[in-house]
């Protein structure tokens, strides 16, 4: 599975981005996907996962109520919609699958995110 994330960029504090990650190969449905970011300094974090039917998703307690994940199995593409953004929301995010519900076995380059305050 080859991943490439897309859709960061700068915004002001209380912003929104979304991010995508388009997968290829067939098995895209089978997997569980997740996003991740690290910050300067700092280590990769987990920020979110869904399921591979998308009827499970998973967050980090920093984002939950701010950030949405969700998939389209038919288009092979995660998203992350993110809500009310945060100074400290900023990062390179990176995108994964794999089988485990936080998944890592798959990874995407990176999308920065930079959020002004």
């Amino acid at each position: 599975v080859q991943l490439q994330a897309s859709g960061g960029g700068s915004v002001q504090a209380g912003g929104s981005l979304k991010l995508s990650c388009a997968a290829s190969g067939r098995t895209f449905s089978s997997y569980a996907m997740g996003w991740f970011r690290q910050a300067p300094g700092k280590e990769r974090e987990f920020v979110a996962s869904i399921s591979w039917s998308g009827g499970s998703t998973y967050y980090t307690d920093s984002v939950k109520g701010r950030f949405t994940a969700s998939r389209d199995n038919a288009k092979n593409t995660v998203y992350l919609q993110m809500n009310s953004l945060k100074p400290e929301d900023t990062a390179v995010y990176y995108c994964a699958a794999g089988i485990a519900a936080i998944p890592g076995d798959y990874w995407g380059q990176g999308t920065l995110v930079t959020v002004s305050s």
